[in-house]
């Protein structure tokens, strides 16, 4: 390859990569950086386990992508993370021989009931998604609370707790397979007619509006997804963690971190769910990182608030005065 060669094979890669590139290069410099601090970090059990712990949180996020992208956002699904844990245990409790596969469908047509009812309010009666989904949340963890008194009643079999927890195949956690196949499902949606649907609706819900889309459909449709990305998080944290009323609190800020880290345009209109699943993996990796330095965990929500500021700063930022700057040649004089 020659000298003049390089640079051109370089911004081509900077294309293909989108606006996802800075958090590619975060993901591998902490990937790196975990090397070196725990040299036994990439050993295959040990890798596969980080993997598995991050495979809620990167679900949520390809589901939070949808409704961000398409300019709304979803504040209910780490309440739908706790419902669906704590919904698995009473059923179990009343139904013990409930087979795994029809609870694991009930839990997901109830989270995507969840998110119907969100984009109906949202779309039909024009209420803020902010406020239709944060109303979402309370109802939900009122709920939960009222109906376990703030103890969980029932524990989940081993059967169900296989998907977040047991192994294909003798090594390959089914947390992981899930991660993929999710991953797979949602990158194959927005190369899709729907996918773009979903951008031209966050870029301009007028003119998406003019061009025939049927907007109110289209955010239905991704709430809808998102609800039902979270109770399938919700099977892989019950099967993890076990039944907890605190299952998935957080969830959706953290969610909402790694969609913005991963270079997605509040507001909608721009990003990738490649890069939003990225943002995931980087959000895990720094978490795990900070474990490592016994750094406590108290403070990760700090780092989610300066990494949610610093992104949408810089995402908001006015860099073309810059990038003119940048391509005048020294010697050029102003006429």
């Amino acid at each position: 390859m020659t000298t003049a060669q390089a640079p051109a094979t370089g911004r081509r890669v900077l294309r293909a990569l989108g606006t996802g590139t800075p958090v590619y290069l975060l993901l591998v410099v902490l990937l790196a950086v975990l090397a070196l601090t725990d040299p036994g970090f990439y050993e295959p059990d040990r890798f596969l386990a980080f993997v598995k712990r991050a495979a809620p949180l990167v679900i949520l996020a390809a589901g939070q992508y949808l409704v961000i992208v398409c300019g709304e956002f979803d504040l209910s699904v780490g309440a739908i993370v706790t419902a669906g844990v704590v919904v698995a245990a009473e059923l179990y409790g009343s139904f013990p021989a409930a087979p795994w596969p029809l609870v694991t469908v009930v839990l997901l047509l109830a989270g995507a009931l969840a998110g119907l009812v969100s984009g109906l309010i949202t779309t039909l009666l024009r209420v803020p998604s902010f406020i239709t989904t944060l109303g979402m949340m309370l109802i939900l963890e009122g709920a939960v609370f009222f109906w376990t008194g703030g103890s969980p009643h029932g524990a989940l079999p081993a059967e169900f707790r296989r998907l977040g927890r047991g192994t294909a195949f003798g090594w390959l956690p089914w947390a992981v397979l899930a991660c993929v196949v999710a991953g797979l499902l949602a990158a194959r949606l927005m190369r899709s007619d729907f996918g773009r649907t979903l951008l031209a609706t966050g870029d301009s819900e007028r003119a998406a509006a003019l061009a025939g889309v049927r907007v109110a459909r289209a955010r239905t449709i991704a709430f809808v997804l998102s609800g039902a990305a979270a109770a399938l998080a919700a099977v892989l944290v019950g099967g993890f963690s076990g039944v907890s009323a605190q299952a998935g609190r957080g969830y959706e800020f953290e969610a909402i971190t790694a969609v913005v880290l991963g270079g997605v345009v509040l507001g909608g209109g721009r990003g990738s769910v490649v890069a939003a699943m990225a943002g995931a993996f980087s959000l895990q990796a720094l978490f795990t990182l900070l474990n490592l330095q016994g750094v406590s965990g108290a403070l990760e929500s700090t780092v989610q608030g300066v990494i949610v500021i610093a992104a949408v700063a810089l995402g908001a930022a006015d860099w073309s005065g810059l990038r003119r700057r940048g391509t005048e040649s020294p010697g050029a004089k102003t006429s």
